[in-house]
């Protein structure tokens, strides 16, 4: 197990504390394991490209962290009043969306490649970004609507346009692979 993939899964394992403390309203800490947490994010793809120890399970772990994190927050943070529910609901059809997407891939071509899109590169930055601001706000008290509502619905265009990115992708290759099949 390299240093990468070491990160991701402490990534992973920091999600139920995250949401405990949520929602035991310890936003202070959860803010600052939440920010711990986006840098090994990049932490990690950094390490893994600067010094060639990328892997395939690292290519598969890294996404399924960065759902985890990013949805479990985002749902405890709209079940608390935080964000809106409509943001909540797009964040997590997604992931859904994009989960079930690549499991029938999978199923119908018995090969599933993990390339992130470039969208969904920005969209999971804005979401990281999004979710450390509310919990920025909740912790310490310092409201800055001015740049928490426009980014609210940056995150919803990005989650609206990295969805469609790939439900598109998708389609098309099956469709090449089913037409080939003719």
């Amino acid at each position: 197990m390299n240093v990468p993939n070491m990160l991701t899964l402490w990534r992973i394992c920091m999600v139920p504390v995250i949401i405990w403390m949520i929602l035991d309203k310890r936003m202070e800490a959860a803010f600052w394991v939440s920010l711990a947490a986006a840098l090994s994010d990049a932490a990690d793809g950094v390490i893994a490209k600067q010094f060639n120890m990328q892997t395939t399970l690292g290519a598969y772990l890294d996404p399924i962290a960065d759902k985890a994190l990013l949805v479990s927050i985002f749902v405890v943070l709209g079940y608390e009043g935080f964000l809106p529910t409509w943001l909540v609901i797009l964040v997590v059809f997604r992931d859904a969306l994009i989960i079930g997407g690549a499991l029938l891939f999978y199923t119908l071509t018995q090969s599933l490649e993990m390339t992130p899109l470039i969208i969904s590169k920005i969209n999971t930055v804005i979401q990281l970004l999004l979710g450390l601001i509310v919990l920025g706000t909740e912790a310490f008290g310092i409201q800055i609507a001015m740049i928490c509502d426009p980014l609210i619905y940056l995150a919803g265009v990005t989650t609206l346009v990295s969805g469609a990115y790939y439900v598109t992708g998708w389609t098309r290759r099956v469709s090449a692979i089913e037409g080939n099949k003719c």
